[in-house]
């Protein structure tokens, strides 16, 4: 019975049986991705409908495949910012239809590398604070693009900070129809949110009703139309430039890099209904896929959305089935009413990114308290990330994140790895104590390293290696048992060193609690001839027999020394 339910319930984690609330999720979530679908591709510059196609094919694929099982596969603010840069570096052209293919193609072939490979670890290593950073700054970045499409007025400066602050002090320049119509864009989505049966469709009601009166009113302000026009048809068929591979390599790698540390928070935050674990690497290799599919079907490169991801839990999904309502929803509105979504005022849609930008930042907040007083080089990797994020070319970014992830991990790596003594008590037991700074002569000390075997621990573990200059009649038992992990070649040199010198001393060394791993190591290493195959033993299952016989050795081996002196 327990593998028929077993069984069942992975089928179900492939693809389940839809149901009434799945279906009404994903329509609730394909009407929020029209007006979130454009926004975001408007304000990165690019053509409103490619926001719109990147909500139905990518979704319906990515909803199939991804093991987290209700995440929605589609645009997010910090893609369409990153692929922007990637473009404008390249010197490629934002409304350079076959360049956008290639580098949505080439994205998902990076995703699906490294989901084949089994690389999903790899986001362990950007940490917490790196990520506040730059989820912060593109939170900044959607403040900014927007400015010109809430106020009338267009920023000139080159710094994202810079665009917020020019914009707010000339306020004096902002065309009063265009402000007039984002303030009361946000307006009407806060009283939306104010009753509770509305506040799930506070973003939907706030379009509709800013967008009538606008049209009803006559308001001679710009509207997404004049950007590019929409039209009621299915995803266009489109095919990848192959001159663009070339200038889009790197790209490619850092915008996947982005929409995959977004996934791997929404994995984190959105439990499987159906209790079954996610798995990292599988949502690489669906992510990749449905870049792969969408770059043919007029998508830009896609990711997980947490907004929509959201909207869809909230509206009761059940199944992976209301991602895939969610984009066959999208492709059946456009299709219907497309153009009339062509009226939509660019300041309404200004509007909505200002509430978006803002939730976005507040909901950072608590992150950004915790990175405060969790220790200065977090709080240090925060700061430089979101720097590099409001100042840089988002793809230069995510690569200096992520280096800063790396010098975080090493220097915080290097801090774990200490020596302790285990000492002895009259009833047989042992207790914890400081490791001695001497060796004491005249007994066996016992010590137990906790660490993973990382070169940057060797320098402090030199310094907590009790000094065995002077020692007489002495011993020195090393336990690793649970540790070393990784040994080094930097480890096991100074292994090797401290052991040679002992020697020299007279001093016994005795390892025990050795892995299997570093025993065959220091087999090939020639470690093991050195100290005495007989003076290291394996761990064991019983917890300190390992310590018990080690210490055994050691009294041996002191006694040994003792008798042929005398």
């Amino acid at each position: 019975m327990a593998q028929d339910t077993a069984g069942a319930r992975q089928r179900r984690g492939r693809l389940g049986r839809p149901t009434f609330k799945d279906a009404a999720s994903g329509f609730v979530t394909g009407l929020f991705s029209i007006p979130e679908g454009m926004a975001y591709a408007s304000v990165g510059g690019f053509a409103a409908p490619l926001g719109l196609w990147s909500g139905v094919v990518p979704t319906i694929l990515g909803s199939m495949l991804a093991r987290t099982v209700l995440m929605v596969t589609t645009l997010t603010s910090a893609i369409v910012f990153t692929s922007q840069s990637v473009l404008n570096e390249a010197g490629l052209a934002l409304d350079d239809i076959g360049a956008i293919a290639t580098m949505t193609v080439m994205t998902g072939l990076v995703m699906l590398l490294l989901g084949v490979l089994r690389l999903g670890s790899v986001m362990a290593f950007v940490s917490t604070a790196v990520m506040t950073g730059f989820t912060t700054g593109i939170a900044v970045q959607i403040l900014a693009g927007v400015v010109e499409d809430a106020t009338g007025y267009a920023p000139t400066s080159d710094n994202t900070v810079g665009e917020i602050v020019e914009g707010i002090v000339n306020i004096g320049a902002w065309d009063a129809t265009t402000a007039a119509v984002a303030g009361g864009t946000v307006a009407i989505w806060a009283i939306a949110r104010m009753f509770r049966p509305l506040e799930k469709f506070a973003t939907l009601i706030a379009l509709v009703v800013a967008t009538v009166v606008t049209v009803v009113a006559a308001f001679d302000i710009e509207i997404v139309e004049d950007i590019a026009p929409i039209p009621r048809s299915l995803p266009p068929f489109t095919l990848p430039d192959p001159s663009a591979i070339p200038h889009l390599l790197t790209g490619a790698v850092a915008i996947a890099l982005v929409a995959l540390a977004q996934a791997a928070g929404i994995s984190a935050a959105v439990a499987n209904p159906d209790g079954s674990r996610a798995d990292a690497s599988q949502d690489f290799t669906a992510q990749g896929i449905a870049n792969i599919g969408g770059g043919f079907f007029g998508a830009l490169p896609t990711g997980g959305s947490l907004s929509r991801t959201g909207v869809a839990t909230s509206a009761g999904a059940q199944t992976r089935w209301a991602g895939i309502f969610a984009g066959l929803s999208l492709g059946l509105i456009v299709l219907t009413v497309g153009p009339l979504a062509g009226a939509i005022p660019m300041a309404v849609i200004g509007g909505l990114m200002l509430v978006i930008g803002g939730e976005l930042i507040l909901g950072r907040l608590a992150d950004i308290r915790l990175v405060l007083k969790t220790s200065v080089p977090s709080t240090v990797a925060m700061v430089l990330t979101f720097v590099a994020t409001t100042a840089l070319p988002l793809q230069q970014a995510i690569f200096i994140g992520a280096t800063i992830s790396i010098l975080l991990t090493s220097v915080q790596s290097s801090r774990t790895g200490r020596l302790i003594e285990l000492k002895r008590r009259e009833d047989g037991g042992w207790e914890v104590a400081d490791a001695p700074r001497a060796l004491p002569s005249h007994r066996t000390t016992v010590v137990h390293y906790s660490g993973v075997g990382f070169f940057a621990e060797v320098g402090r573990l030199e310094q907590e290696w009790p000094d065995t200059d002077g020692a007489t009649d002495a011993a020195l038992v090393v336990s690793t048992r649970g540790s070393l992990a990784i040994p080094s070649a930097t480890f096991l040199k100074m292994l090797d060193r401290k052991a040679e010198r002992m020697r020299e001393h007279g001093v016994a060394l005795v390892i025990c609690g050795v892995p299997d791993t570093l025993h065959d190591l220091l087999g090939r290493t020639g470690a093991l001839d050195r100290i005495g195959p007989e003076n290291v033993f394996a761990e064991t299952e019983r917890l300190m027999e390992s310590v018990e016989l080690g210490y055994a050795r050691a009294e041996q081996l002191r006694a040994t020394s003792t008798t042929q002196e005398s």
